[in-house]
């Protein structure tokens, strides 16, 4: 497309999708030139959303970019919680971790995994739901998914775990029910081995936000499970290790 890029119309139209429950593909839209007007539209998106929680999710580019997104509908449950499920909607077993002192953004040496760790007040067994209004997601125009909050669309928080997980997670006996089936049963596995991996990129990423990383933050890892498409509602039961979740997706 020749014209202008535009932030507000293209987050527009991702919100419109979203609460349609449709897709389209990635020649439909107009595309973002740069990781600032992806953002520009993903803050826009995030505005007509409603997002309010200080929930996040952090990744990589195919380029090595650090990226990050605001998690929304949040619940912070250990049992009852109703995300909306839509067709296309995947599932991920994640870590998630709260800050207890702010990262800002650095100049000088770049932060280590352990000023990381220390910096993490408390570590949280957690579900993300996945549903992009863009057929192919990140695929074709990664960009594009920056601005379409990088596919995220529901969040739950289970029960709290020992910190030292963020060390262990990798091997941890995983099992995942959906109405009733097993969709996962095997040893926890992140992308990266490293479930810090990409918050330790973020953190040390020069452009991110001066408001990001704050004390009180929640900041999701990553999947431990691959990405699992849930093909109708029902209740999930999520076993790692001795902690158990348990919410739903229903139909919007």
């Amino acid at each position: 497309m020749t014209e202008a890029f535009d932030p507000r119309t293209l987050a527009a139209r991702l919100h419109s999708l979203h609460r349609a429950g449709r897709q389209e593909e990635t020649g439909a839209f107009p595309l973002p030139a740069d990781l600032h007007q992806a953002m520009e539209a993903q803050n826009f998106l995030t505005a007509a959303d409603g997002v309010s929680s200080n929930a996040w999710k952090v990744t990589v580019s195919p380029q090595g970019q650090a990226v990050a997104a605001p998690l929304h509908p949040y619940a912070e449950t250990v049992s009852g919680a109703d995300i909306p499920w839509y067709p296309g909607l995947k599932f991920e077993t994640e870590i998630a971790v709260r800050l207890g002192k702010d990262l800002p953004t650095r100049v000088s040496a770049p932060y280590s995994r352990a000023e990381v760790v220390e910096a993490i007040s408390a570590v949280y067994l957690g579900a993300e739901l996945l549903v992009s209004a863009v057929k192919e997601s990140g695929s074709v125009s990664f960009l594009l998914f920056v601005a379409d909050r990088l596919g995220n669309s529901g969040y739950v928080l289970g029960p709290q775990l020992d910190n030292s997980v963020v060390d262990t997670a990798g091997g941890t006996p995983l099992k995942v029910t959906h109405a009733g089936r097993t969709i996962y049963d095997g040893p926890a596995q992140h992308p990266k081995g490293d479930v810090l991996t990409w918050l330790v990129d973020y953190a040390n990423d020069g452009l991110r936000p001066e408001t990001s990383l704050k004390a009180g933050a929640l900041i999701t890892t990553g999947t431990l499970s691959g990405a699992i498409e849930l093909t109708e509602p029902g209740a999930i039961d999520i076993l790692f290790g001795d902690a158990r979740l348990r919410f739903s997706v229903s139909k919007a």
